[in-house]
């Protein structure tokens, strides 16, 4: 036997091994992959329908009363009995405020008015015994007017030195102490009412003929975990030419864990728009991704698909992509037992 006989023998042999090789791991792996068992479901088309859109502006939580409270004259702060978080009721006292040219001024001018009083008696009584005129009585009646007016004058200056709640509720500011010297407009405390609180929101101005006093609206706190109905209270006729919105105030009910400056999401309704709808029990949501599966025709298997959701109304849900009107997609409860490629038994849910 020569080497070329023994050349071709080895390689006849090697030949063989591989075929036989291929052909077992080809049957391994045909083992390894059983025909999926069909599996029956529901299905549903997937249709467009016009849906309001949903807008969200956000908002800040303020009290439907508050007040600041500032000075009216000048004068050093003689008593302020509240501190910040003070609980107060109507007309209770608040600053105290000394100022003694007024108070002299008051003398002063009930002085000049009983002065006047008593000349136009003293002329009134002349007058009846021919001692004096018509015209000087009517006169010292005109002098009584002015320095009873400025009386009167001189006394509201003197009420302003005091300064009382002018409703019931909490001071959340302080700027004022006692000693120090008020003026006019200088801001002093800060008083709210935080029973009844409201929703400041800026609308944009494409919205806001949209909002009419009255309407219900969806106000959400995120720090209280609430979603409440709010009832518009109050639109502003006109936008800011700077920032194109305008302030909407929106009542809300009270709740135990709202707090004035809190901040608020209020959801409105927005124009009307075609989408694609599909129940809910239709979307598989696995991890942050979305999953649904459509019907292949005509061989009627699934294939897995990834979709972009948007918002909810009811039990529907809004596809943003992923699917064309007319495909038809499982909707059974069963559909997390389906796998990509399986085949289905249509009609029998």
């Amino acid at each position: 036997m020569n080497w070329k006989t023994l050349l071709t023998g080895a390689l006849l042999f090697g030949g063989v091994a591989c075929f036989s090789g291929c052909n077992s791991q080809e049957g391994y792996k045909r083992a390894e992959a059983p025909q999926l068992p069909t599996i029956a479901v529901a299905v549903e088309e997937v249709r467009e329908e016009r849906a309001r859109s949903r807008i969200e502006v956000v908002g800040t939580l303020e009290a439907v009363e508050n007040a600041s409270i500032s000075a009216r004259i000048s004068g050093q702060i003689i008593q302020l009995p509240v501190v910040l978080g003070s609980k107060v009721e109507k007309g209770d006292l608040l600053v105290k405020i000394s100022a003694g040219e007024i108070s002299a001024k008051v003398l002063q001018a009930e002085a000049q008015l009983t002065r006047a009083r008593r000349n136009l008696d003293r002329e009134s009584k002349l007058q009846k015994q021919g001692a004096s005129t018509q015209e000087t009585v009517e006169s010292l009646k005109e002098g009584v007017s002015i320095a009873g007016a400025a009386y009167q004058e001189a006394k509201a200056m003197l009420d302003y030195t005091t300064i009382s709640a002018p409703f019931s509720g909490t001071i959340t500011k302080k700027i004022g102490n006692v000693g120090d010297l008020a003026s006019p407009g200088k801001l002093l405390l800060q008083i709210e009412n935080g029973e009844e609180l409201q929703v400041l929101a800026r609308v944009p101005e494409a919205l806001l003929l949209k909002v009419a006093t009255g309407d219900s609206v969806s106000v959400q706190i995120p720090a209280a975990s609430l979603i409440l109905i709010g009832e518009v209270a109050e639109v502003a006729p006109s936008a800011d030419p700077m920032s194109r919105t305008a302030p909407v105030k929106i009542n809300i009910p009270s709740a135990p864990n709202l707090r004035v400056g809190q901040f608020a999401r209020v959801g409105l309704e927005g124009s009307d728009e075609f989408t694609l709808m599909l129940p809910q029990s239709a979307v598989l949501s696995r991890g942050q991704m979305d999953l649904i599966f459509v019907v292949e025709q005509p061989e009627k298997i699934a294939r897995m698909r990834l979709v972009s959701t948007g918002v909810t109304y009811d039990d529907e849900v809004e596809i943003l992509s992923g699917l064309d009107p007319g495909e038809q997609v499982v909707v059974s409860s069963n559909i997390a037992l389906l796998q990509d490629g399986q085949p289905l038994d249509i009609g029998h849910p």
